[in-house]
Order: C-alpha cells, then structure tokens, then sequence
C-alpha cells in the first residue's frame, strides 16, 4: 500500500481463468462504489498465467498479464495477492511467499485449504495478515465469515450441507424428470455442470474438501480432506427415488460435520434421504443450501449459487475488500494455531437406514433376510416386497442403528444364497 496514496490497493492474480476474469471485472465494474464506501481504490496490478497468447473474456492493460507467477508475489508494487490457480502446488509455495512477505491473501482453493489450511494459517498469523478463502466453500453463499465471527458465540453441533451443484443437478433431474443417473451426468456435461471426467464431483470428493473446511472453523479444530468418508451417487437408481417419494423424502447428497460432547469430529459425504419438509429437501438444480444447527442459534440455512465465475467471484472480491482494509488499519482476522482434531470413526455413525435387496422369490427368504438384521442388533421400521417374475424386490428401512452393525449386516445378507445383491444402501435422515 502505498505511503503518498493509502487508499490504492494494488492486487495481483494468480489464475485468470473463470473465476479470475469474472474478478478483474467485477473490480472494474464495483471500484467506485467500494472506494465511496470504503475509501479504498482497488487497482489490478499483475496478472500470473501459464499461456499469456490464450484468448480470455477481459482485456487488460499492456504489461499487466505475465508468466511469472513467483515474480508477481514478490513484487513491490503488488500490495495483495489473489490466488485461483487450484491444486496443492504450486499453489501452497506461492501463498506461503505472499504470507511471509506481509501481503494478505485472498484465495477460492478448496483443495489447498482443506488439505494445508493449518501450515497456512500459522504463516497468516505469523506474518500478522489475513488468508481469507470464503469462495473456497459453495461459491457465492456467505459461510466462512458467518461461523467465524456471527455463529462465534454459539457452539455448532452439526453441519449438514449440500455443497456440491454438479450432484444436486444431476440428482434432481433424477427425481423430477425420471432421468437415469447416466443420462443427468450426460446432460450435466453438456450444460458445463460436470467435467469430463466427474470423478470428483459423483464421488463426493469435492464436497468432501469442501466439508472439511467447514468443519476446521465451525469446531475450532484441524480437518483435512482425508479424514472424510466418502460415498458417490452412481449407484443411485431411479427405482430408489421413487421409493423415497412415497415414503415423503428426496435423495440428496449430503455434506456432513458433527462435533459430539466428547469432542470428536466425524466428517462425511454420502447420499441420503432427506424429509420433504427439511429445508434442505427444496434445494433444485445446481444451487447449494448449508443448514447449520447450534446451542445458541438454534437452526438456519445458507442458501445461493455455489458455483459460476460471477458467484464465487463476488464471494472473492468481498474477502478482497475485507483484507484491504485490514492492510491498511495494520491488523487482520486471524484464525491462529489450531489443534488437531480427534476424529470419530465412520464405524460410530447412527442413521436410520435404507436398504433395497434383490432375492429370490421362494419360500423361506424373508424369514432368513429378517433373521440376518436381528442377529446383529438392527431393527426394521417398515419393509415393503414387490415380485419381479423369479426373483423379489424387498425395501426395508431401518431404526436407528450404527454403522458397523449396518456394515455386518450387508455382509451377511451378501452371503445368503437366496439374496442376488444388495442394491441400494441409503441413509435416512431423521425428521
């Protein structure tokens, strides 16, 4: 920042791709309104990219695109550094530089923060600036600063969220249209939603990232990627939805962080039918909805785009605002050292539970399927039997039980010879 102007706010960006063009237009477009509210004139200085010849969608003064992307964090005339370039590396190095060099930095990188978050925020808090990464979860939707510094006061218990649009996209055509899971990828790809390879999307590893930021901040404690079990949507059925519908429920997949009074963390990502009077249950097409539910605070909901260059753009350029006038007040919002967090193996979790068995239709099998559940402690609320020629659909949903007892049983029942497959295992969320 400089001494004959403290108001100008040079940025420099790393990335200019969807997110990063839709920033340094929105900077042009908002910077006369954030400096008659803030007296802060934002100014983007340097731009890093890996091929300068590439066509982008913003045109950009002579000088400002270059390829050195070390360079731009150190350099004096960049007073806060923007980095949107993804991945771990060389993401991490070139943060970490900033961070040290005293330039606060923005970032939308949930991959970095989910998995080095930490390392981060003890250079941030060594360096005495801010990391300030709202865009990394849900896009444009307000969460990171609202468990920071709104929801301080309140002990989080639970978190559960739909975070990612690709999967809520290609879930809800499922339920509306009747699509199959292949065609609502097909058509997701088509429209952008998804990548070509959906992997990170389907598998819930994106929401998994994502899920572990949340809970890092909402519990006060270090969650990493890694420490979040994951279950994808493939193998939901069209069948499986329809169930869901008569029983009054929509199959969503669920982003989910709990802090029990023992103070472990239990981190995860799996679908789930949720109850149509959940609010969660409404959430359509691409959008993302985080319901948090606390002591003090009672319930409440998040709701917005998750995703889109404008969206999370406006989520970035917020944090930008923020970390500029902290720059030039001399202080930050700093997280500090976080402890590790004990986590709570996915064997503790209890849910009700769906299960959709294909066996032979012959006497004797239901009894043997329901002699399976008792053996190993579970408890069957409804169950419902549909022949097909041959064979039978059997649909049971569960009281609750604990996972390691819902895991043994499948074991058990794959073991039968009177049951084909297994082929739908769903939590139920509780009304």
């Amino acid at each position: 920042m400089s001494a004959s102007d403290p108001g100008r706010v040079r940025i420099g960006l790393l990335g200019c791709g969807n997110v990063g063009a839709a920033l340094v237009g929105l900077v042009g477009e908002q910077a006369d309104t954030i400096e008659a509210r803030t007296g802060l004139r934002l100014e983007v200085a340097r731009v890093a990219v890996r091929n300068l010849a590439k066509e982008r969608s913003v045109t950009l003064p002579e000088g400002v695109l270059t390829h050195d992307a070390d360079g731009l964090v150190h350099d004096p005339e960049v007073d806060l550094v923007v980095e949107l370039i993804g991945g771990v590396e060389p993401a991490r190095s070139l943060v970490l530089d900033a961070l040290k060099a005293g330039k606060p930095v923005v970032t939308a990188n949930k991959e970095l923060m989910a998995n080095v978050g930490t390392e981060l925020f003890g250079a941030a808090e060594g360096a005495g600036v801010d990391l300030l990464f709202e865009a990394a979860v849900a896009g444009a939707i307000p969460l990171i600063r609202p468990l920071r510094e709104s929801l301080a006061g309140s002990r989080i218990r639970r978190i559960t969220g739909i975070v990612n649009g690709t999967t809520n996209y290609i879930l809800t055509r499922m339920s509306e249209e009747g699509a199959t899971y292949a065609d609502a990828l097909a058509e997701a790809q088509s429209l952008g939603y998804a990548e070509r390879d959906p992997t990170a999307d389907v598998e819930g590893y994106d929401a998994g990232a994502k899920v572990a930021i949340l809970a890092t901040i909402a519990f006060g404690a270090s969650v990493v990627a890694g420490d979040v079990a994951h279950e994808g949507i493939a193998g939901v059925t069209t069948a499986d939805i329809a169930f869901a519908h008569r029983l009054g429920y929509e199959v969503k997949l669920l982003a989910v962080a709990e802090q029990g009074d023992d103070g472990r963390v239990a981190v995860r990502v799996h679908p789930a039918m949720v109850p149509s009077s959940h609010p969660l249950a409404s959430v359509r097409g691409s959008f993302n909805a985080v319901f948090i539910e606390g002591d003090a605070v009672g319930e409440l909901m998040l709701y917005g785009r998750g995703a889109g260059g404008r969206p999370t753009a406006s989520a970035v350029l917020g944090d930008v605002v923020d970390a500029a006038g902290n720059l030039r007040r001399g202080t930050c919002a700093s997280i500090g050292a976080l402890p590790r967090a004990t986590i709570r193996p996915v064997d503790d979790a209890r849910s009700e539970y769906y299960l959709h068995i294909e066996v032979l239709d012959r006497p004797g099998v239901l009894h043997a399927v329901s002699g399976v559940f008792a053996e190993h402690g579970v408890s069957i609320r409804s169950m419902e039997q549909e022949g097909l020629g041959d064979e039978a659909r059997l649909i049971f949903i569960t009281h609750d039980a604990a996972e390691s007892a819902i895991q043994a049983t499948l074991g058990a029942l794959r073991g039968l010879d009177a049951v084909d497959r297994v082929t739908s295992v769903l939590r139920v969320v509780a009304p």
